[in-house]
């Protein structure tokens, strides 16, 4: 069975020094603390520099961990900042369309509505923060199954349950559905999730362009889709104009 690899033994040990560190180390100090020969120092750090996990001091010659790095670990969005980031822009969107909006995220194989707007038509609604939606029935999960795949993975070995006679059961139909969804950059359902309910979701992206949730609208078929069923565009921009919005919020370059 191979060993470990000294090389990154020895880039981990650099990043931990400099995670622990009071400021910005020399390459001689580095060396130093590592017993390390200064030349090999010099060439990690020229290394980890490249790829954004340190950064030089111009002036000093310097380095500190990097924004790549510091990225790296907090790119996982808990649910109170995906909702506390994308509030202002979930609002917008229901005043916009009319429609209810849903923020979901993925969790254990499912997902989870972290934040509902409801319809702002002044009619008795439902919250819905908190429900698990069926990812393979419901646009805001068809996204996550689009990009997710510690959630596709998790899907493939689940059935699939029919919640109506539309429902994607078909594992085939819906992985072709899934390279739709990452084609076009968005997800509908019609009445497979509730009979008369249409919805329309775009992927909510962090630094990377890491998916880290979803948001949409749903409301009645005849709302939201024309008389051939099919999704009206203009909605379908109000959500993906959103999505783009929250996701440049956090720090995704589109």
């Amino acid at each position: 069975m191979p060993g470990p690899i000294q090389s990154i033994e020895r880039a981990a040990a650099i990043l931990r020094l400099l995670a622990r560190g009071a400021g910005r180390l020399g390459v001689g100090e580095i060396a130093g603390a590592l017993d390390l020969a200064k030349p090999t120092a010099h060439g990690i750090l020229r290394t980890l520099q490249g790829v954004g996990f340190v950064e030089q001091d111009p002036a000093t010659g310097k380095y500190q961990l990097g924004a790549a790095l510091v990225h790296l670990g907090t790119s996982y969005l808990d649910a109170n900042e995906l909702r506390s980031r994308a509030i202002n822009w979930a609002d917008a969107l229901a005043a916009r369309t009319g429609e209810s909006v849903r923020i979901g995220a993925p969790i254990d194989g499912s997902v989870v509505v972290v934040h509902h707007v409801f319809r702002p038509d002044y009619t008795e609604q439902a919250l819905e923060l908190g429900e698990l939606l069926p990812p393979h029935a419901t646009a805001l999960g068809k996204v996550l199954l689009a990009y997710d795949t510690n959630l596709m993975a998790a899907a493939r070995g689940a059935t699939l349950p029919s919640l109506t006679r539309r429902t994607i059961i078909d594992r085939t139909v819906l992985s072709r559905a899934l390279a739709a969804v990452r084609q076009a950059g968005w997800a509908g359902d019609t009445e497979e999730y509730r009979p008369g309910e249409a919805g329309i979701a775009a992927p909510i992206r962090a630094h990377g362009g890491l998916v880290v949730g979803a948001i949409g609208i749903s409301g009645p078929v005849d709302r939201l889709c024309d008389t051939q069923l099919r999704h009206r565009t203009t909605l379908v921009g109000h959500v993906r104009d959103a999505a783009h919005a929250i996701s440049r919020d956090l720090g995704a370059v589109h």
